[in-house]
């Protein structure tokens, strides 16, 4: 058998958690972290399951940042910056389907039956090293499938739904076959509208969150759990390049996945906050600011297109066909800034009202369009020409 402490020891906040364990009830490293230790991978995250009270191992890890009392839970924060998802081993029963469950103290084999899908159903003990599993849990993972547990595992929990969705794109498995039929049945019987809006907009958001966000949202597509996606992986691919790393790639993924037409309040339903749905509404007028980033014929006319608009769209424009206006505003035109500002022109004699930004604005298209150099005594100078000889359309208002 591998030696999974070994290999867990190898990580800075494994050997951490290992130590911490050392003298307390039984713990152990369950879930995704276990499954990623069999097939190589670093875990994403340490949760552990305690057999009684989780709150002596936290107090050992570290700083407690969050406990949930109904469900033994405890978020630790340990000196070393290693974060880890305590709880206590519990079974779960669901009042009814979509509702949060109702928990009772347990063993690590029970609580290991309330997992997702037998490749999380997983735990290796944190001192002997003994690895436990659900029936099916290591055929399924060596054969890279996903199996849930029980046939009511996706009426008890809906969100699963998207969870299989996201360990798809992840892990590159198949779903077993009664498992699809499953998924299939409870979408069709309606069981994701048993769930919170908020919490469907969770399960999205984490989907935002993978390593590859289009895959998991192409998986859920497939899955039927989302009417209002039409994935496009090579309209997002141009608009995040275009984006560079700066802003909110994770909107760009979701503006570009979403269908043209949203039902009205959706992304509000869906938990989004008000700058999140401005951003996202922004993104959605993408197509017609293609078209106005090409009509513009000069440096200055582009920036007055795009001036106020977030980079997030106007990367998604780029993709819909304005890359090369995109690319020139995003790299290098918005960044063009005079040196002299309003002070500088009442300084000079200009009243203070609307005519110092008309007179900044005109010197400032002159920089853009590369018929004022840099500095300010050219600023200036500019920006003090006669309010009729600034405007003309040789001087770069046009």
């Amino acid at each position: 058998m591998e030696n999974l402490l070994e290999r867990l020891a190898r990580l800075p906040c494994g050997r951490c958690l290992l130590k911490a364990a050392a003298g307390h009830d039984p713990a152990y490293l369950v879930g995704g972290a276990v499954r990623d230790l069999l097939l190589g991978r670093e875990p994403r995250e340490l949760d552990v399951v305690v057999e009684g009270d989780v709150g002596p191992l936290a107090l050992e890890l570290g700083v407690v940042e969050a406990v949930h009392e109904r469900f033994g839970t405890a978020t630790v924060r340990s000196p070393g910056g290693c974060r880890f998802d305590l709880a206590s081993a519990r079974a779960e029963s669901y009042a009814r389907p979509g509702a949060l469950p109702d928990v009772r103290a347990a063993t690590i084999d029970e609580d290991l039956l309330r997992r997702d899908v037998t490749v999380n159903a997983l735990a290796l003990d944190l001192r002997s090293g003994e690895l436990r599993a659900v029936e099916h849990a290591r055929e399924d993972l060596a054969a890279g499938r996903l199996r849930v547990l029980h046939d009511a595992s996706f009426a008890d929990d809906p969100t699963r739904l998207w969870r299989i969705a996201r360990y798809m794109a992840r892990l590159g498995f198949d779903l077993e076959q009664h498992t699809a039929e499953l998924a299939a049945a409870a979408v069709a019987e309606g069981a994701l509208e048993t769930v919170s809006g908020t919490r469907i907009g969770n399960e999205l958001r984490l989907a935002l969150s993978e390593p590859d966000p289009v895959a998991a949202l192409e998986a859920a597509a497939h899955l039927k759990l989302a009417p209002w996606l039409a994935v496009d992986r090579e309209r997002t691919a141009a608009a995040i390049e275009l984006l560079a790393g700066e802003g909110r790639a994770d909107l760009v993924v979701l503006a570009a996945s979403l269908q043209p037409h949203l039902a009205p309040g959706l992304l509000e339903r869906l938990g989004f906050g008000a700058a999140d749905r401005a951003l996202l509404a922004a993104c959605a007028r993408a197509p017609r600011l293609a078209a106005a980033m090409a009509a513009a014929q000069r440096p200055s006319q582009l920036a007055r297109v795009l001036r106020a608009v977030a980079p997030e769209a106007v990367a998604l424009a780029g993709a819909d066909g304005a890359e090369d206006a995109a690319r020139r505003w995003l790299r290098d035109l918005r960044h063009v800034a005079l040196e002299i500002g309003g002070d500088d022109l009442v300084a000079a004699g200009i009243a203070p009202g609307p005519e110092i930004g008309e007179r900044l604005a005109s010197a400032l298209d002159l920089r853009l369009d590369g018929e004022l150099a840099a500095g300010r005594d050219a600023e200036l100078a500019a920006a003090l020409q006669p309010a009729a000889t600034a405007g003309e359309p040789g001087a770069g208002t046009a």
